[in-house]
């Protein structure tokens, strides 16, 4: 039997995806997934929240950092979609004009979800890696955990683990601390 070679995806596949859908492209490969969860927006919006008052707004903190939720990254062949990434000022200038940004973020973060850790968690971390993105944070709604990535000579290294309410003080953004229960959802009461 005779196996077609499969062509790699292109940014066609990604425009003819359903807008309800997010797409992306890692090593050739299309994947498309649903849009978050609610939950999952949360989580990401609150992280947002308490990082870029003191980082992009120097708000009790030291400034200097430009935040973007969702922003379409085309790194070399790969197009790449994450909950929040982040870059030094001086490396995002001049300021891209495109829907799309080409410059490696110095941090990014990924907000777990279980259709999309596996890719998150290998290919993604691998393309990140490849582009020297020096921070991954790994956000996990459903367990309540963060997850923080440093890249050392190449390889990812976990630099901290968080729980719960856990105080949060990790790089790069140690000059800030928050509580880590901002990020979740409050549960109901019990009637």
């Amino acid at each position: 039997m005779l196996h077609q070679k499969r062509r790699p995806a292109t940014y066609a596949d990604i425009e003819a995806l359903p807008p309800h859908v997010v797409g992306e492209i890692v090593f050739g490969v299309l994947h498309a997934r649903p849009r978050p969860t609610p939950r999952h927006g949360v989580a990401a919006g609150e992280l947002n929240s308490e990082i870029s008052g003191p980082f992009g707004r120097g708000r009790g903190g030291p400034g200097g950092w430009i935040f973007i939720p969702e922003p379409e990254l085309h790194l070399g062949t790969n197009v790449v979609v994450q909950d929040i990434a982040g870059w030094k000022r001086e490396r995002l200038s001049p300021f891209p004009e495109t829907a799309y940004i080409e410059v490696p973020p110095d941090w990014i973060c990924e907000v777990l979800s279980p259709s999309t850790q596996k890719l998150d968690r290998t290919d993604k971390l691998a393309v990140y890696a490849e582009f020297k993105v020096g921070h991954c944070w790994y956000v996990d709604p459903a367990a309540r955990t963060l997850e923080v990535l440093a890249l050392v000579g190449g390889k990812w290294l976990l630099a901290a683990t968080f729980k719960d309410s856990d105080p949060v003080c990790a790089p790069p953004f140690e000059a800030h601390t928050f509580p880590l229960d901002v990020l979740w959802v409050p549960d109901a009461p019990q009637a």
